[in-house]
Formats: C-alpha cells, sequence, structure tokens
C-alpha cells in the first residue's frame, strides 16, 4: 500500500510536469518562431516476485511475475514541423521555409533562432529586434558589392544615409547616321559621362565618314582647357556596315574603350562604347545614348530582402547595391538543441554542430521577405492532451484516496 501511494504521487508529480507543457505550448500559440514541446512517459523499474521457467517433463512453462513500480519522465520533445507563414509587409521581416536558424551573435558565442523579426541598429547592424542581437552573415565588398562566403562570418551593416556614385564604364549608342554622307564629311554629339566620385563631365563622338559603309570614330574632350578631363588615349577606331545599313564590326576588335583620366581626383575611368544599335541609313543623322551606367552622388534609402537571403541596398540615385548575405544554419539534429528562451536554441552535444551555409543550398530552407513563421502549435491537439493529463492526474489521486483507506481499514484491525 505505501508502494503504491509513492508511485501513485510520483506518477501526480509527472502529470504535472505534462500539464506544464501543454501550458507552455497554448501560451506560445501567437509567438513567432515557437517550436511545440511533448512529454513522453515511461515505465519505471519492475520488481521481480518470481523469475520465468521453460517447459519441463509433463509441466508447461511459466512467466515471470513482476511488479511496476511506477512511471517516470521519459522526454520533452521538441517538433520543428514547418509553421504557417504571416503576411506582416515589413520587408525586414523574414520567415525560413524548410530547415535551418538564422545565426545570431551573443557576443559569447552564437545563438539560434526561426524567428526572422529583423531591424537596423542605431550602429548601422542589422540586428534581431526582439533579443537585439547581431544577424551574421557575410558583408559584401563596400566598392564592388561582391560577397566572399569563403571567409567567416559576421555582421551585416546597413549604412542608411550613405552616399555612393558610380563612374560611366559602358555607353549604349542608338540613332543613326546618314549613310548619303559625303566621304570625309563628319557627325558629332556630346554625351554626358560621370567620373568615380560623381562628378558630371562631357565628352564629344565623332564619326568621320572614310569610305562607303565604313566610318572612323573618336572621343576628344569638347571643353578642353575648361573642364577637369585631363587626358583622353584609345579613343580612335572604325565602324563597318554591310550593305543595309546593319552594324557589322568595330574597332579595336575587343570593343572601344576611351581611357579617360580626371584632375578630380577620381579614378581613371574605361568607358566601352556599344556602336551594336547603330544603323547607317539615308535620311538623317542623329546620335544619343540609350543607357549609361554611371551615376551620380545618391544616398542609401532602403534596402530589401531576396529569397536567396541577399540584403540589397537602393539608393537615390537608381543604383542597387548587394550589402551582404544572410547566413542559415542547420544541425544533423535540431531535436537536440537546447532552448535558451526569448526563441533562442544553442547547440548541445546531441544536436551535433551547425552547418552554416547560404540559403536554399544542402538542405536548408529559402528566406522569404515580408513574413514571419508562426507557432506551429496545434491548439486542438493541446486540448486533447490537457483533458489526457487531468484524467490521468484525477485517476492517480483515487490512488491515492484508495491506498489511503485501505491503510486506515489495517489501522482499525487492532481496535
Amino acid at each position: 500500500m505505501m508502494r503504491s501511494l509513492s508511485m501513485a504521487i510520483a506518477s501526480l508529480r509527472n502529470h504535472q510536469t505534462f500539464m506544464d507543457v501543454i501550458s507552455s505550448n497554448i501560451a506560445n500559440v501567437n509567438t513567432t518562431g515557437y517550436k511545440t514541446a511533448r512529454v513522453q512517459f515511461q515505465e519505471l523499474l519492475s520488481q521481480t516476485i518470481r523469475g520465468s521457467s521453460a517447459p519441463r517433463g509433463g509441466l508447461g512453462g511459466l512467466n515471470p511475475v513482476q511488479i511496476s513500480l511506477g512511471m517516470a519522465l521519459g522526454g520533452i520533445d521538441t517538433f520543428f514541423t514547418q509553421g504557417s507563414l504571416k503576411d506582416t509587409g515589413r520587408l525586414t521581416d523574414l520567415a525560413i521555409q524548410g530547415d535551418g536558424f538564422f545565426v545570431l551573435n551573443s557576443g559569447d558565442g552564437f545563438a539560434y533562432a526561426r524567428d526572422g523579426n529583423l531591424d537596423v541598429g542605431l550602429d548601422g547592424s542589422l540586428l534581431h529586434l526582439t533579443t537585439g542581437l547581431k544577424i551574421q552573415g557575410w558583408a559584401a565588398d563596400p566598392n564592388t558589392g561582391v560577397i566572399d562566403t569563403t571567409q567567416p562570418i559576421g555582421n551585416i551593416n546597413v549604412p542608411l544615409g550613405q552616399r555612393v556614385a558610380r563612374a560611366t564604364s559602358l555607353m549604349d549608342l542608338q540613332g543613326n547616321i546618314d549613310a548619303s554622307t559625303a566621304i570625309g564629311d563628319t557627325l558629332s554629339s556630346r554625351m554626358t559621362i560621370y567620373d568615380s566620385l560623381g562628378t558630371e563631365h562631357e565628352i564629344m563622338l565623332s564619326m568621320t565618314k572614310s569610305s562607303a559603309n565604313t566610318w572612323d570614330w573618336s572621343v576628344s574632350d569638347p571643353n578642353a582647357g575648361s573642364s577637369e578631363i585631363t587626358s583622353i588615349s584609345n579613343n580612335s577606331g572604325t565602324v563597318t556596315y554591310d550593305a543595309n545599313g546593319i552594324f557589322l564590326s568595330s574597332t579595336p576588335a575587343a570593343g572601344t574603350t576611351p581611357h579617360i583620366t580626371f584632375s578630380t581626383g577620381a579614378d581613371p575611368a574605361d568607358v566601352t562604347l556599344d556602336f551594336s544599335n547603330l544603323t547607317q541609313l539615308v535620311g538623317y543623322g542623329d546620335i544619343s545614348v540609350s543607357n549609361q551606367d554611371g551615376l551620380p552622388p545618391g544616398s542609401l534609402t532602403t534596402f530589401t530582402m531576396s529569397t536567396f537571403g541577399e540584403v540589397n541596398g537602393v539608393y537615390s540615385n537608381g543604383l542597387t547595391r548587394r550589402l551582404g548575405q544572410i547566413a542559415i544554419a542547420k544541425f544533423l539534429n535540431p531535436g537536440g538543441l537546447q532552448k535558451k528562451g526569448q526563441s533562442l536554441f544553442a547547440p548541445s552535444a546531441n544536436s551535433g554542430s551547425a552547418q552554416i551555409g547560404l540559403p536554399g543550398q544542402d538542405g536548408r530552407g529559402q528566406v522569404s521577405s515580408g513574413y514571419l513563421e508562426m507557432s506551429n502549435v496545434d491548439l486542438a491537439q493541446q486540448f486533447t492532451s490537457m483533458i489526457t493529463a487531468e484524467r490521468g492526474f484525477q485517476a492517480n489521486s483515487r490512488v491515492i484516496t484508495a491506498s489511503d483507506q485501505m491503510l486506515q481499514e489495517l489501522v482499525n484491525l487492532i481496535r
């Protein structure tokens, strides 16, 4: 009887733990990135009253006689199934579709989270809004936007308000040069370029007809003596057309790249001129620029996220440049991760080490901008488990009552 009391008390304690886990799940039904926990019970030791015996002679075998000594808490598992995505309309909110975790710098190591509620801190770092921890990834080269994912991960900086410019490196020409132009005549057009500091400069493109269907081109400084262009080299060549006035080729063969130096302190510019859309037909002569990739100074006004975790800065001058790449970590056994609170996880001896890489690669999930992953708690399942926990607690409390009554009867035997 004392043993039944002990087992019932232990069962009450474990069913209370069962209810605690259910309560935590229900409390976090709206917690971003929360993962459901589940209790598992196991049988405790069994006392053997009589061992088993094999059949012999004319007698059959005997099964063992054992009395279970109750139940114990077998474990509390975490389910890392995908939660539904909630559309927030906030571009800095991220959700992972598939396996993986965001990597956060906790100051004394890395923490991991499914919650992608991000924002930009006062120092320009991209951080986890609810904890203040900085999101980890790879920073892009500030000049080229190139990202080297072979380097160690670190903070991603979003320098809002930073001003940048871009030097002209390509000019696409369009229009027509008059096929009826006499040999030796010249058609000229002024064009605008930008240096690496964002300063605007004028150059002059001149095309002189040297023979039927062949033109000599040259680039010069139309404001020589008063401009900030110091020199222009590699600034001449030829353009050839077929009998239908369609572009055939230009020299130099690899493209026409005038080399322009400036007195502004800007880097020299190699400007590739693309003649392929310039025709030679009778009627008029007009050369213009359909596109040139140089830009005046502009400030970083906002940024966007791609499905592969790229952080792209958008500048007021129309420039879009990569600022960084968010890293995603995966684990061989995510169920072995240890909860740290604030929806954060830490590796344990049974989770394996973090395998950090790019979203969408090697089994890592993709990133959805403007969404947050909701809790994967199933309320119907939790309410059903609550009934199960309540009935188990109630039944074991009846065992205590019945055992107490039996002890009372035993005490009354001496009366």
